[in-house]
């Protein structure tokens, strides 16, 4: 029973590193706030931020670019801190196209001119934190980064919990 028990544990640790490597994803895990992310093929990383808090990943050659980090509550709840990230984006020129709240995680996207942004915000374990993974590129490059989106999001999840 204990070696069946072993095996499993065993094959199950190994699920989400094949996953990624299978999709020809790599893999980003922020330590400070506990959370992973999952990196498309072509994206370069930029280092992390001096404060640990998250990366930027691009692809120049398409102007694609994927942002990561965490962030501890401003704001009095998870929801708040959602409103407060999309008035933010919406400061900063994006019109606010579709967003999807619940309480423990979030999407909305946005167009700026010819640029397009896609967030998913999420609930980190501790419950006063959250990690946002932003997307941004081209309309021209819709249709690719559209169909990476789920999958993007499904890999991005607090660890830990």
């Amino acid at each position: 029973m204990r070696i069946l028990l072993v095996l499993t544990v065993a094959v199950f640790s190994l699920i989400p590193p094949v996953f990624a490597r299978e999709l020809g994803r790599g893999r980003y895990e922020n330590v400070r706030f506990g959370y992973v992310a999952g990196i498309p093929p072509g994206f370069t990383g930029q280092g992390e931020s001096d404060n640990g808090d998250g990366q930027v990943f691009d692809q120049s050659a398409k102007g694609q670019v994927l942002t990561v980090w965490g962030s501890h509550f401003l704001e009095a709840d998870f929801e708040a801190e959602v409103a407060a990230r999309i008035g933010y984006a919406e400061e900063d020129g994006w019109t606010i196209a579709a967003q999807t709240v619940t309480p423990r995680w979030a999407n909305f996207s946005g167009v700026l001119g010819q640029r397009m942004l896609d967030a998913r915000m999420i609930l980190l374990c501790d419950g006063t934190s959250y990690a946002v993974m932003t997307v941004q590129y081209s309309v021209v490059h819709a249709g690719e980064i559209k169909d990476r989106l789920p999958q993007l999001e499904d890999m991005f999840r607090a660890t830990g919990c």
